[in-house]
């Protein structure tokens, strides 16, 4: 397996660090999941028996919503630029029940390493490509020259065709300089382009096996032969379509399919969200048999087993587990037994406090001040926020989380979106100053009234 050199190069430590960058505050998380990841590289390392006797140690992440914890495993399978998936528990059904089976969860992130590597093979060929698709933008515009039988003797008859080969392969020298100047891109050009063959009929597989339905457009798309259709775009689009086409010509896709399941077993991470909503408080009839049922669907799958998919068997007792979950109703322990066991390491993650809404909105590189000035830069508009409104605005969102409900740093984007409504209205069109600062008077005049009023901050905030 192709070793991932992010995981290698990596310490705990310095993944922490870099999950600092988008995420305030959760140490305690972030340091679970930092050992985690680098004990896969660990294990990568090691070579005799006892590589494949190493399991995971999967996490359950505790806290209410909107604290980071769908973006702590996000940013971390970023980082280790591993397959990754985010499901939510709720959405699946016990077997025999209408909905999605959890075994559909594996065959998704195989869908999605596929298409990660599939990816990372296409930019590896990618000069080759557009090579190619050159060449044969040229032999649109400057057919090759066709041998031909003259009545005229042979010496003669060799002296034309090779007068004419020699201003063929100038002109088409001349012509690969124009092109790849950029002078012609806006040029069109009519050219053949493979067109899909559209077969949409899905016969579906047995009960809760949906995504292992036959597809007849996979099937007679590769029987039958790719059909071709004229299309005329400026040369510019017809390079990147035709270099398209030559990309996955040079593309090994049992190589990549062979790549990818690797990827799947050995560095995959299936987050699992709302945890928590099938956890029972006890043994009764209704809803909560269904939900323990889901649980013991999610045992053989975390413990490890083998799931078919299109491409191949995926084993999954390597795949990392991350589950997360409020536990407002419910607690871990409702979690059945077995279940618990394959979720050894648990962190409860704090509720956001004001200080940590300040350090939201300006401390990550994505933090949602610089999003909206960026987004008002693109009108010509400056928009500035002072500290003291910054402050404001934080405090705002601790007091509604608190009178309202909790949903942590998502509160900012509801209060920020009420701030600046009118400002991203009338931008461009009557606002008359190219530079916006916002103060905490603004903030007050614009908030105050909506916080007071509990039940219309139910509604707005």
């Amino acid at each position: 397996m192709k070793k991932n050199n992010l995981t290698k190069t990596f310490t705990p430590t310095q993944i922490v660090a870099e999950l600092n960058k988008y995420i305030i505050g959760q140490n305690e998380a972030k340091r679970a999941v930092a050992i985690a990841l680098r004990n896969r590289w660990r294990r990568q390392q090691i070579t005799d028996h006892l590589k494949e006797e190493i399991l995971p140690n999967n996490i359950i992440l505790i806290g209410p919503t909107g604290i980071g914890k769908t973006e702590i495993a996000r940013r971390l399978a970023k980082l280790a630029e591993a397959p990754f998936i985010k499901v939510e528990a709720s959405k699946f059904t016990e077997v025999g029940y209408v909905g999605r089976d959890v075994e559909s969860m594996i065959r998704d992130l195989a869908d999605i390493a596929v298409n990660m590597v599939k990816s990372e093979k296409t930019m590896e060929v990618q000069s080759k490509a557009m090579e190619l698709a050159e060449e044969k933008i040229l032999d649109i515009l400057i057919p090759p020259l066709k041998k031909t039988a003259h009545p005229a003797p042979a010496s003669a008859s060799e002296n034309i065709q090779e007068s004419e080969a020699y201003q063929n392969v100038k002109t088409r020298e001349w012509m690969k300089a124009k092109l790849k100047s950029g002078e012609m891109d806006e040029k069109m050009i009519e050219f053949d382009a493979a067109s899909q063959n559209s077969f949409g009929m899905q016969v579906l597989g047995p009960f809760g096996m949906d995504d292992l339905g036959i597809n007849f457009q996979e099937i007679m798309g590769n029987i039958l032969p790719k059909k071709k259709k004229k299309r005329k775009t400026p040369i510019a689009e017809a390079r990147r379509i035709i270099a398209q086409e030559e990309a996955q010509k040079l593309i090994d896709m049992e190589a990549v399919q062979k790549e990818a399941l690797e990827r799947v077993e050995n560095s995959g991470i299936v987050f699992i969200d709302e945890i928590d909503k099938v956890a029972g408080g006890g043994r009764s009839a209704g809803p909560d048999v269904s939900r323990e049922g889901v649980q013991r669907d999610l045992l053989p799958i975390v413990e490890g087993s083998n799931v078919n998919t299109k491409y191949g068997v995926v084993r999954t007792e390597h795949i990392l587990f991350i589950a997360s979950g409020a536990f407002h109703v419910s607690k871990p322990s409702d979690l059945i037994p077995e279940l618990q066991g394959r979720f050894p390491i648990r962190v409860e993650l704090r509720s956001l406090t004001e200080d940590d809404f300040v350090k939201i909105l300006t401390t990550p590189e994505n933090a949602l001040l610089k999003q909206y000035c960026a987004l008002l830069e693109t009108e010509g508009v400056k928009l500035e926020f002072t500290a003291e409104a910054i402050r404001e605005i934080a405090r705002i969102a601790t007091e509604v989380n608190e009178q309202v409900v909790n949903i942590g740093a998502r509160r900012l984007h509801t209060i920020l979106t009420t701030l600046l409504d009118e400002i991203l209205f009338d931008v461009p069109d009557k606002l008359p100053a190219d530079k916006v600062r916002i103060t905490p008077k603004i903030v007050k005049q614009k908030l105050e009234f909506i916080v007071k009023d509990r039940d219309l901050s139910k509604f707005i905030l």
